[in-house]
């Protein structure tokens, strides 16, 4: 590969420097610096071609970082001396991608790859030209972390992570560190504006040094290889970030405006082409494939070439390649149609079996957890696994040290899947089903028909305290930022609190003598609790934790009820339906069941339960009475409406919060009794099905305006 004579001219220059140099010497030597870096860091870090050994680098590195020092402003957006880190941020903001960064579809063996393919041909119809023609692009699907990341004219200026798919996070000064992703695109002539679709990684022989170093400073090592490149990338402080060997593989253009003279591929195989061209590396792996067939071989020889790879892979994507192809198949909510990703069988390994732990839920429900002699399969070192009920235990005949079989497939929890009989020792003896709770020591009770065995003392039990405030303080109840695990268990064990309500009662003091919570730290979380006290009915009845009352029930209760009392009312006055009467308000309410219906009856008809919840309100926790008292006097009321596509100013599950707050039943699936669908952009099958049914349809900004029409009335 001939060198472009810049290049040559530019290495041809001497590597001193002037002290005492003008302004103007200083900017056309850093100009040709700059120049010279990026052109080596590419041949070592994209190309694998070095032409300079690493003292000679580093030469031309310093002599930058000394012009930079003399004259700071000539330190511009594309310096290589930001491989080093920049300013430390207090947070990272929230960046929206031009295009969503959709998931992608499974496939688990060669029928449902088969299966996708005949999926692809009866989408495009009768077209034969364009089933007959079909290829596909092939690539390995490596375990990163899926990034986004913006060029202007050429220039870096901006990445973001995938986040919920619309938005992610502002990584970019981390982003810059990363040797392999070009700081100024490559060519003479750029597009205008360019994103790219890529995978951070860390490869194996990086995160091999990195846990060595962690364990010769006395510091926790990394899981695997993905959890670093993720921790690595949401370093608040970038310099620590460039001390981590992560690399980056392009695998799309997500968005480009083409400039003057700027021609794109008609075809992603093409595409990856001109990414390499631009300056990313693209995976030497890929496979450009005329058949599913030739796809399927493909997924079989990347398996068996997995285990030499520098990099942890888990499968490998397979893409239409054609992109008026791809438009023409689209996408679904959350999916493209036009490709797929074969998973890998899972990994599995063997292990000793120490012990199995019982752990206490916020129900009272005993789980069993085996804890294993950590061992490293499918990616991540193991060393608990779910056993789910003692049943599983007695299914799969576990015993004290047993040699256990432990399999893990990508994201799925760990699990025993077998013993090795051949290593078990003699005359051991089977585990026997706990009779009391290992928290409170109470008689634990197992209900004829289940599975699981439950320790009935309530919140008397510190282990259901601490999982009942947890679930309280969770997210998607009362969202009580600050308020980790770690902070629970210490409020409960030194008795600063014992019920949800206690929450309300803490004040500095207390909180900032808490380990690992300074006094900034405490007025954080007490301005947190603070807050919470204004929610909706639904969080309130949804954060109680009431059995088998989800958000989706709790929000149903809401409507139907309108206020906490009718609710209270009407669980109090809940009898078990009997063969001459089944008269229950309750069972009115859609999604509860007889279960649900005397789950509420329990919760409520509790006198510590009720003190609680009067403690809570004492407290002075409130909610809008935006509900009726009856669904029926709502705007919306029995009518069916479907949500379909992505949406612009608002997720698809605020707008279904808005529908039900309205009185709506928001469903999943299109039907004859289907009375609106809202259709955003990039909407699928149920679009269509709602026109096939002469269903009415509305955009997002139709929706907006009639929500603020209902709202009005």
């Amino acid at each position: 590969m001939p060198l472009p004579p810049e290049i040559v001219r530019l290495i041809a220059e001497p590597l001193c420097l002037a002290d005492n140099c003008d302004r103007a010497a200083a900017a056309k030597r850093h100009g040709q610096l700059e120049k010279l870096l990026h052109f080596h860091a590419h041949r070592y870090y994209v190309l694998h071609q070095p032409l300079i050994d690493d003292a000679v680098y580093d030469q031309l590195f310093c002599q930058l970082l000394d012009i930079e020092a003399a004259h700071p402003s000539l330190r511009s957006s594309e310096s290589p001396s930001l491989r080093v880190g920049g300013a430390v941020l207090d947070k990272f903001s929230t960046v929206a991608h031009r295009l969503p960064m959709l998931s992608l579809d499974n496939a688990f063996n060669r029928d449902e790859l088969l299966a996708f393919e005949k999926r692809v041909q009866d989408r495009l119809g009768k077209n034969t030209d364009r089933r007959q023609s079909l290829q596909y692009c092939c690539e390995p699907k490596l375990d990163g972390v899926a990034l986004s990341i913006s060029y202007e004219n050429g220039l870096l200026v901006r990445a973001a992570t995938r986040g919920d798919g619309r938005q992610g996070e502002d990584v970019t000064e981390n982003v810059r560190t990363i040797p392999s992703v070009p700081l100024r695109l490559q060519g003479d002539n750029p597009p205008q504006i360019l994103e790219v679709r890529g995978e951070v990684y860390l490869p194996l022989a990086g995160f091999i040094q990195l846990n060595q170093r962690a364990e010769q400073r006395g510091e926790k090592t990394f899981v695997n290889p993905r959890n670093a490149a993720a921790g690595s990338l949401r370093q608040l402080d970038s310099s620590l970030t460039a001390q981590r060997p992560l690399a980056l593989c392009a695998y799309a253009i997500g968005f480009i405006q083409q400039g003057k003279g700027v021609t794109t591929a008609d075809n992603h195989w093409d595409s990856l082409q001109q990414l390499a061209d631009w300056g990313f590396v693209v995976n030497a792996e890929r496979y450009h494939a005329d058949s599913i067939e030739a796809c399927i071989n493909y997924c079989q020889q990347l398996s068996d070439k997995r285990a030499t790879l520098d990099y942890e892979i888990d499968g490998a994507v397979i893409k239409v390649d054609n992109f008026s192809l791809q438009q023409q198949l689209g996408s679904v909510a959350r999916a493209p149609r036009w490709a797929i990703a074969y998973k890998f069988p899972a990994e599995e390994a063997q292990t000793k079996l120490q012990h199995i732990d019982w752990q206490v839920g916020r129900t009272g429900a005993l789980t069993p957890v085996a804890k294993l002699e950590p061992v490293f399969v499918g990616g991540v070192t193991v060393s608990n696994a779910t056993l789910h009920n003692f049943d599983e235990i007695q299914r799969l005949d576990l015993r004290p040290s047993d040699t256990v079989i432990v399999r893990r497939a990508g994201d799925v929890i760990p699990q025993i899947v077998g013993v090795a009989l051949d290593k078990r020792k003699p005359q051991s003896a089977p585990y026997s089903e706990p009779r009391h709770c290992p928290s409170c020591q109470s008689a634990v009770i197992k209900t004829e028909g289940e599975a699981i065995a439950r320790c009935p003392a309530g919140l008397t039990c510190v282990a259901q305290i601490k999982q009942a405030i947890k679930h309280y303080a969770s997210r998607k109840a009362m969202d009580v930022d600050g308020l980790g695990d770690k902070i629970i268990e210490q409020l409960v064990d030194q008795q600063l609190i014992s019920t949800v309500a206690d929450l309300y009662t803490l004040d500095l003091t207390t909180l900032a003598a808490l380990d690992r919570l300074a006094e900034k730290s405490a007025s954080k979380l007490l301005a947190a609790i603070e807050q919470s006290k204004s929610t909706t009915l639904a969080r309130f009845i949804f954060s109680l934790g009431i059995r088998e009352v989800g958000e989706t029930t709790a929000n149903s209760l809401a409507q139907y009820f309108g206020s906490l009392d009718a609710i209270a009312a009407a669980a109090r006055a809940h009898r078990a339906p009997s063969k001459e009467s089944a008269d229950s308000v309750l069972l009115g309410v859609e999604d509860i069941g007889p279960i649900v219906a005397q789950h509420l009856h329990d919760f409520f008809d509790a006198e510590n339960n009720c003190s609680v919840v009067d403690a809570l309100l004492t407290a002075g926790l409130h909610w809008p009475s935006a509900f009726r008292e009856k669904t029926e006097q709502q705007p919306l009321a029995k009518q069916v409406w479907v949500l379909t596509g992505s949406f612009d100013t608002m997720s698809r599950q605020q707008a279904k919060q808005q529908l039900q707050a309205l009185g709506a039943k928001v469903s999943g699936s299109v039907s004859k009794n289907t009375d609106v669908v809202v259709a955003g952009s990039a909407a699928g099958t149920k679009l269509e099905k709602a026109r096939e049914l002469n269903i009415s349809v509305i955009d997002e900004q139709q929706l907006i305006a009639r929500l603020e029409q209902y709202r009005a009335l």
